[in-house]
This record gives structure tokens, sequence and C-alpha cells, in this order.
């Protein structure tokens, strides 16, 4: 199974990281809170001590101008049932001008799972979130959340960040 790797640090360190293992699939993004580098691999990672997390989706190459993570803690019990909600996505977002590609992360370190979106452009994302496609999978989502209120599966809020994708 792939896996993503992220480390975070200054966006020259993780530049130069990124440019001494230039044969590596690797995102460099830079936000208002710092930088961070992404590694997708089947093997091993050359960072010293990263996020861990297991690709569950994964349609499109690394790449771009802009990403959006979506970040949502997911208790242990709601594991099965989040995940299980994602491999049944419609898959709209894909049909998106724009869209480059998504990964769905389930973390090995933590309880956060991260949905991150790639973009060509800030707005190819913001004509997303005003899309007919947006409001259907997002409804969905929260139909399908009221309806499955036995099992917590939030143990706090979801939060969103944004990068500049650095080449």
């Amino acid at each position: 199974m792939k896996k993503i790797y992220v480390t975070t640090g200054t966006r020259d360190y993780l530049q130069k990281l990124k440019d001494s293992y230039a044969h590596e699939t690797m995102l460099l993004l830079e936000g208002e809170d710092g930088a961070a580098l992404f590694h997708e691999t089947d093997g091993s990672t050359v960072f010293q001590e990263p996020r861990h997390y297991e690709v569950i989706d994964a349609v499109g190459n690394l790449g771009g101008s802009f990403a959006v993570l979506n970040h949502i803690p997911v208790t242990d019990e709601g594991r099965p049932l989040f995940e299980y909600r994602f491999s049944q996505r419609a898959g709209l977002i894909e049909k998106e001008p724009g869209f480059v590609a998504i990964r769905v992360l389930r973390p090995l370190s933590n309880d956060t799972y991260i949905i991150m979106t790639l973009w060509e452009g800030k707005e190819h994302f913001q004509n997303w979130q005003r899309s007919r496609a947006f409001e259907k999978a997002h409804h969905e989502r929260k139909a399908k959340e009221e309806e499955g209120q036995q099992v917590k599966l939030f143990p706090r809020p979801s939060y969103v960040t944004t990068y500049s994708i650095i080449e």
C-alpha cells in the first residue's frame, strides 16, 4: 500500500531536502503557517521523524499550484464507517475543471485523517466550492452524519489548511 510521509520546516530547508531526493515523489507546500514536504512512496521515507499516512484513495498525480488539506479527527470506533463513506464517494470532484489530484490519507500515528485535493489554481478550488457537485457531495455527507449519530465519529471539529505548491 502506498504511503505518504509528512515533515515540516522552513521552505529553504525542505526545498534542499526535496532537491537531494529528486528521484522521489515529493510535493513541497507553503502556507501561512510555514512549509510542509509530502513524500509519496511504496517504500520507506528519507525523513527523520515524519507523520505517517496510508493512502486509502488516490486519483491523479501530485502536482498543480494550489493544495487544500481537510484535517478530520476520527474516533477509533468511527474509522471503519468514515473510511467506508469515503470508499462510496461519487467521485464528482475529479470531473471539475482545474482538478489535479486527491489523496485520502489514513493516519498511522494520530487520529486525524487528511483529505488532500490539488488544483491548477486557487480559483479552480473556489469554483468547485460554488458548484452544484460540491453542494451535492457535502449535502450527502451531512445527511449520512445525521443518520449515523449512534457512532461518535468526530472527537473534535475538522479544519482546513491551504497551501501554494512550490515547484
